[in-house]
């Protein structure tokens, strides 16, 4: 099963090319889960959110939509303080609800392949507490076999990123490693991936067909090995992430 969404729902600059102008605030999660099925949570990041929060990300979603989140800060570039049972406590409603896709442990780039940081990876794992979780690593270093063993053993998922082609960038290695596969596309904005005014100018990128036709085989093959392949488009500024999944959908349909 492959299910698409995109990295985030809540943008201003989505009114107009995603959300009609005259819908409100509150209703835009209703309305962007008549079109997808899942959605990637930044928020989650930055603050562990109120119960009532995710009450409301709940109640207005359908009963099979799900929420992939990422991990608090804590867990991943505050390793020292992390916080697993507040995270945990946080998130309990969607697991009660069947609405959690997984968690995504997204690392900086300083989150080294060395021993400390692997082994750290065993205490994320205990940590959470058996919840489906993919690792998104951002040193390529990581990248071989020694780190898939690893998250194999661990049942933690591997994160396949789609983004420029420039120096210390994960290259778009396709590897399902544990029962949740998962791709994010970024974007190929090359010129303003790391000089930029704005942080959305990063993810201000169209794809053209030709640059997504080469991921309809390495879809299909994480399809195979995964029990659920989450696809997340970030190139989300003025929604152009929504034409992008809307691409992929059509390559994959075309591809059968």
């Amino acid at each position: 099963m492959i299910r698409f969404g995109t990295s985030g729902f809540s943008y201003d600059d989505w009114v107009g090319p995603v959300y009609p102008p005259t819908l409100p605030k509150h209703a835009w999660l209703a309305f962007y889960a008549e079109q997808f099925d899942t959605v990637e949570l930044n928020v989650t990041y930055y603050r562990l959110p109120e119960k009532r929060t995710v009450a409301g990300w709940i109640e207005r979603t359908p009963a099979d939509f799900t929420f992939a989140v990422k991990a608090h800060r804590s867990l991943t570039h505050e390793r020292e303080q992390a916080d697993f049972p507040g995270f945990r406590e946080c998130l309990a409603p969607l697991v009660e609800s069947g609405k959690l896709a997984c968690v995504l442990a997204q690392f900086p780039h300083s989150f080294h392949a060395n021993a400390a940081n692997r082994a750290y990876l065993g205490r994320l794992h205990e940590g959470l507490g058996g919840l489906p979780t993919v690792v998104e690593f951002r040193d390529r270093a990581w990248v071989g076999e020694e780190t898939f063993d690893q998250l194999k053993a661990l049942g933690l998922g591997f994160c396949c990123v789609d983004e420029p082609n420039l120096p210390g960038l994960m290259p778009p290695v396709a590897v399902a490693t544990g029962p949740v596969g998962y791709v994010r596309f970024h974007g190929r904005n090359a010129e303003h991936w790391w000089e930029h005014e704005q942080a959305w100018q990063r993810y201000d990128y169209t794809y053209r067909d030709d640059e997504l036709r080469d991921w309809v085989a390495r879809l299909k093959a994480l399809d195979e090995q995964a029990e659920v392949t989450l696809v997340y488009a970030n190139n989300h500024y003025r929604g152009q992430s929504v034409g992008t999944l809307k691409q992929l959908q059509s390559l994959l349909a075309g591809a059968d």
